[in-house]
């Protein structure tokens, strides 16, 4: 259960998400596709990557789809620390520009993954999501 310090700084992000600050328009290659929204994997971590050598060096397995802003699948990366991150993020952008100051919001999208962990199964989960929503505020 959350208290304190520790409640105030998740509801100031809730606050900042409310109002917007934290809003960005989608990559290049889904506005020219039309989209408001991206396909995202869903569950996207180290373990869903088989790197396997083809097209693209890697196959993501385990989907569990949606449609969302593609910064999600982007900053789920960094949850349980997939090893090639910087070189994903760089070729991204280099593909599909991302919106202005999308590092600013990776904490964010890491943040909502990590809430669900929490709920899901406790332990360190909790005081993760409490500094990450520091690094949003």
């Amino acid at each position: 259960m959350l208290a304190g310090a520790d409640l105030q700084v998740l509801t100031r992000v809730i606050a900042r998400v409310a109002a917007g600050d934290f809003t960005a328009e989608q990559p290049a290659l889904v506005r020219r596709a039309g989209h408001e929204v991206a396909r995202l994997h869903g569950d996207l971590w180290t373990g869903n990557a088989l790197y396997d050598g083809g097209p693209t060096g890697v196959t993501e397995i385990d989907p569990m789809a949606h449609g969302g802003h593609a910064e999600t699948d982007l900053a789920a990366l960094r949850v349980f620390g997939f090893p090639y991150v910087d070189q994903v993020y760089a070729g991204y952008d280099a593909v599909s520009a991302l919106a202005a100051r999308w590092q600013e919001r990776v904490s964010l999208h890491e943040l909502c993954l990590v809430i669900l962990h929490a709920y899901l199964f406790g332990g360190g989960y909790l005081s993760a999501a409490v500094r990450l929503a520091s690094e949003c505020v």
